[in-house]
């Protein structure tokens, strides 16, 4: 499923007017690749996946689902096509893992909903393709930052949704299992032609994992996409990145200190 964005403008609504903090996006998102927006703080990257979301108004500009505009889906419709799994750990106590993870199947029954054969299938389904056999019977309070994080995205998965937003994944985690969290999401990418976008910070691993980079700038025009080579070749990298102390080397796709 291809989203299309054209000439967007993100930002909030105030009793003075509006605030602005990307304008002029014009960008695709396929089906079949791991996407990575990277940008410094306050550049709006969490504003950008609010408003691809549909948790906030676009200021201005189009976003189309598959050549539809996005704002004409219901929320139930755009439960069935669209996950977001956030970077806030869910405060929640006495749910088990996999009855969280079902929670991913309430599009289809409603929130109180019974879970039906189909439903189970896919509960199913998405605890293997995470990993997490070993956790259902767990109480997801139980669990650490890594396992709970597996967690919500295998609820996603159980929604059963071609497009999958992630707001910093890799948060909260240790090396081992940031990369093992962005492998996993190219993987389900990949092998399962699903649409995914997640920001981060985590550079590296971005350049290593990442089918394909945006990089948003503090400016609020400021957006370049490209293949992390492209972004290396044509010095995009070093200038969003690279400062006093820090260089790169692109052949070998790699951020340094200097010291």
């Amino acid at each position: 499923m291809k989203i299309e964005l054209n000439n967007l403008t993100t930002g909030y609504r105030t009793k003075h007017g509006q605030h602005v903090v990307s304008e002029h996006i014009t960008a695709t998102l396929q089906a079949g690749e791991l996407t990575c927006l990277l940008g410094p703080n306050g550049a709006g990257k969490s504003t950008l996946l609010r408003t691809l979301a549909a948790f906030q108004p676009p200021l201005d500009g189009q976003m189309a689902l598959d050549g539809r505009d996005l704002q004409t889906f219901t929320p139930q419709q755009l439960a069935k096509r669209i996950g977001v799994v956030l970077t806030e750990r869910p405060d929640i106590r006495g749910m088990s893992v996999r009855e969280m993870v079902a929670m991913g199947r309430s599009p289809y029954t409603g929130f109180w909903g019974g879970l039906k054969t189909d439903d189970e299938e896919a509960v199913d389904s998405a605890v293997d393709q995470v990993g997490i056999r070993d956790l259902e019977r767990r109480q997801v309070d139980t669990l650490s930052d890594g396992e709970r994080q597996k967690v919500m995205i295998a609820k996603a998965l159980a929604q059963q949704t071609p497009v999958i937003f992630l707001d910093e994944p890799t948060a909260f985690l240790d090396y081992p299992s940031k990369v093992e969290m962005l492998l996993l999401l190219r993987r389900l990418a990949r092998e399962m032609q699903k649409t995914v976008f997640l920001s981060t910070h985590d550079i590296e691993l971005a350049l290593q994992t990442a089918d394909r980079l945006w990089l948003l700038g503090r400016a609020t025009t400021e957006l370049l996409i490209g293949t992390p080579r492209e972004l290396a070749d044509n010095g995009a990298l070093p200038r969003f990145f690279a400062g006093p102390g820090i260089s790169f080397e692109a052949d070998v796709m790699r951020f340094t200190v200097d010291v």
